[in-house]
């Protein structure tokens, strides 16, 4: 079970001096990309199942963290952004501002999937092919409400895309697949900001499952059709 951050900042970080937070606050990082790296591992499904999961894990050691820089300001000290967090902090700052996403999945035997949003004054979804489109309807996480521009970005910042790896592959894990699945991702922006992309082949972020989601790509069908 995963104490509160409160609770965390009383039994680890109070009266600690601002070196002592630092030391947390590595620990806390490290602990984060090593779940990251071990959700993205494809053969991660071959292990026991833990509970609290993964995933739970990850959001509150998020949560820690952040505590433990307010800790660590508190304290007198002056946190540096890493290069990652940079670009983290960076697209965060600027997601409000995101005009267009367009994002294409497939393969060269079973073809690309192709789906675009705009964010201008409202929300407007749509897959493409070629020059056809047809609209898509993208609704919110309980498939209760259709989403709007806001509910769309609010969804949309919970994924912590800023975080993601430029580029995925299966050679971090020390093996090459041919053909398979590959995918792209790239963000326009309506205030100058240089367009931002993702891919990869093979190899997806820790949340790509949420992600896809929030195209309306229903995941539990393409598992079922990958146990066939």
């Amino acid at each position: 079970m995963m104490i509160s951050p409160e609770s965390y900042y009383e039994e680890y970080l109070k009266g600690k001096t601002k070196e002592q937070i630092m030391t947390a606050i590595r620990g806390l990082k490290q602990e984060i990309g090593r779940l990251k790296n071990s959700m993205e591992n494809p053969h991660g499904g071959i292990k026991t199942v833990m509970h609290p999961s993964e995933d739970t894990r990850l959001h509150w050691n998020r949560e820690y963290l952040e505590k433990a820089k307010e800790a660590y300001a508190e304290a007198g000290g002056t946190y540096t952004l890493s290069k990652a967090e940079e670009k983290a902090a960076d697209f965060d700052a600027n997601i409000d501002a995101i005009s267009k996403i367009t994002f294409s999945i497939g393969g060269y035997f079973g073809g690309y999937s192709n789906y675009v949003v705009e964010l201008t004054d409202e929300l407007k979804a749509y897959t493409k092919l070629w020059e056809d489109e047809e609209p898509l309807s993208l609704w919110d996480e309980d498939n209760q409400e259709p989403c709007t521009k806001d509910t769309f970005i609010v969804a949309l910042k919970d994924l912590h895309i800023g975080e993601w790896r430029r580029r995925y592959s299966t050679k971090r894990f020390g093996y090459m697949v041919l053909d398979g699945t590959q995918w792209e991702l790239e963000f326009e922006y309506s205030n100058g900001h240089k367009s931002v992309s993702f891919d990869g082949d093979n190899s997806y972020p820790y949340n790509f499952d949420k992600f896809q989601m929030l195209f309306g790509i229903d995941v539990t069908e393409e598992d079922e059709d990958e146990d066939e």
